[in-house]
C-alpha cells in the first residue's frame, strides 16, 4: 500500500531553500519541506500546507517536477512522494520547533547531509527536468536499487 507524500523545493536560482529537520523521521538531514497529504486532501494543497507549517512561507504556483516510490527493506509500505518546484514565495522562512531553513547555492547543496537518493533526482530538478523514480533503501538508508528517468 501506498503512502502519499509531498515534497516542495523553493528553487530561485542559483539559489535553493532546504531545510534541516530537527526531529523525526529524517532528523539530521537536510531535504525539501513536506509530508502526509490528509484524507481528502488534494496533493498540491497538502504541499502548499506542509511548507507554510514547517517554514511560514506561502507558495502559490507550484510546478510538479517529478513522483518517486521509497520503499525501506524492512517496511512494506511504500512512500509516493509528488515533488515539486516553487521559484516564488511569500513571508520570510522562518524556524520552527521542527524544521530550520536556509538557502545554499546550487553548488553548495550538502548531498553528504541528505537523503542518500537526492543526489540521483537532484540534478535533474535542478536542470528543470521532470523525472519519475523508484529507490529501494537498505539498512542505514543506503540506495539499494534505483530507477529514474526523466518524463516529458
Amino acid at each position: 500500500m501506498n503512502k502519499l507524500m509531498t515534497l516542495c523545493l523553493v528553487h530561485q536560482p542559483p539559489k535553493i531553500l532546504l531545510r534541516m529537520k530537527k526531529k523525526g523521521f529524517g532528523a539530521g538531514r537536510w531535504n525539501g519541506f513536506g509530508g502526509k497529504v490528509e484524507p481528502g486532501e488534494k496533493i498540491e494543497d497538502a504541499a502548499k500546507r506542509e511548507i507554510w507549517e514547517e517554514a511560514g512561507i506561502k507558495v502559490e504556483n507550484l510546478e510538479s517536477v517529478g513522483t518517486v516510490e521509497f520503499e525501506f527493506q524492512c517496511n512494506p509500505e511504500i512512500l509516493e512522494v509528488h515533488i515539486f518546484k516553487a521559484k516564488s514565495f511569500s513571508g520570510t522562512p522562518m524556524e520552527t520547533e521542527e524544521m530550520k531553513p536556509q538557502w545554499f547555492n546550487e553548488e553548495d547543496i550538502p548531498f553528504d547531509q541528505m537523503w542518500s537518493d537526492d543526489k540521483f533526482w537532484m540534478p535533474l530538478f535542478l536542470a528543470g527536468k521532470k523525472f519519475k523514480g523508484r529507490f529501494l533503501f537498505g539498512k542505514g538508508d543506503r540506495v539499494l536499487e534505483h530507477r529514474l528517468k526523466k518524463i516529458k
